[in-house]
């Protein structure tokens, strides 16, 4: 009994900050998106400004296309990726997870930066393609929603791949060798044994990379600005204002982007399990 009491007095910092910055927080959004920017009271006009203004509608439609094609992207070239990497050599793949760590701090307003020097409209692929003339490169236009989808790519690629690894690192090789001698190829064997295994691990990959995308703020507010309506930026803006703070619409916006997490989630947890039991009974 001692013991138990002493484990959880050491917990107790983790759920002070939990409940600091994760609940309190939390709930104090959901009451304020039921509040009038003035005064007090109860009202759905956060909600009504959120689904009727056209801002916040293309806010909503181009932050769930960035987050949806972007993580699509992402688990593809992570699963390309690291699938090479483990049939190359340990070395490579040391290597590979060592450029993986060192890409995935890569983000933010850096990153911004380096895809206007790369991508915008006088950086080196633009010079590139006049000096060539490939059409495709002189007029790529970085400054919209394909180009942000192409940003957002960039840093969903390394979180996938430190995410599928691991299931690739369950894969056993006495599996693979059961299958070679019964008469099953390197095709065979990842269409009917390998990828049915890593299915589940892709699944919430995908609603990880979703969640994270959704809510990426700065590279995108540092590349856009108010350019581009997205949820967090919109969000932020409702926050500080330069007239004044919205809270009351920050907070509905905040729900909304929540919704739609937690929508995902628990799609992807439905579809991972109903997998895991079609399986089980295959």
């Amino acid at each position: 009994m001692k013991r138990k009491n002493i484990y959880i007095l050491a917990l107790m910092p983790f759920l002070a900050l939990i409940l600091m910055y994760e609940i309190v927080p939390l709930f104090t959004i959901i009451i304020e998106s039921f509040q009038p920017d003035k005064g007090t009271g109860f009202t759905l006009e956060n909600y009504h400004t959120v689904f009727t203004k056209l801002l916040y509608q293309k806010a909503i439609e181009n932050s769930f296309f960035i987050s949806l094609i972007s993580s699509f992207f992402g688990i593809l070239i992570g699963f390309l990726g690291t699938w090479s990497a483990e049939h190359i050599g340990k070395g490579f793949r040391r290597l590979y997870m060592t450029i993986l760590n060192m890409v995935s701090n890569f983000a933010g307003v850096p990153l911004a930066f380096a895809y206007m020097i790369l991508l915008g409209n006088a950086g080196l692929m633009a010079q590139v393609g006049r000096e060539f003339g490939i059409e495709a490169m002189t007029n790529f236009d970085l400054y919209t929603k394909n180009g942000m989808t192409l940003i957002y790519v960039y840093f969903q690629v390394p979180l996938a791949s430190l995410l599928i690894a691991p299931a690739f690192a369950g894969i056993k090789k006495e599996w693979k060798e059961a299958s070679l001698i019964l008469g099953g190829g390197a095709w065979s064997f990842w269409t009917k044994i390998g990828i049915p295994i890593i299915t589940p691990t892709l699944i919430g990959t995908f609603s990880v990379l979703y969640c994270n995308a959704l809510a990426a703020y700065a590279t995108a507010y540092a590349l856009m600005m108010n350019g581009l309506s997205l949820l967090p930026i919109q969000v932020a803006g409702s926050y500080v204002g330069d007239v004044q703070m919205r809270k009351g619409l920050g907070g509905a916006l905040s729900v909304v982007m929540m919704i739609m997490m937690v929508a995902v989630i628990l799609l992807n947890n439905r579809l991972s399990k109903n997998f895991q039991k079609g399986r089980v009974k295959a």
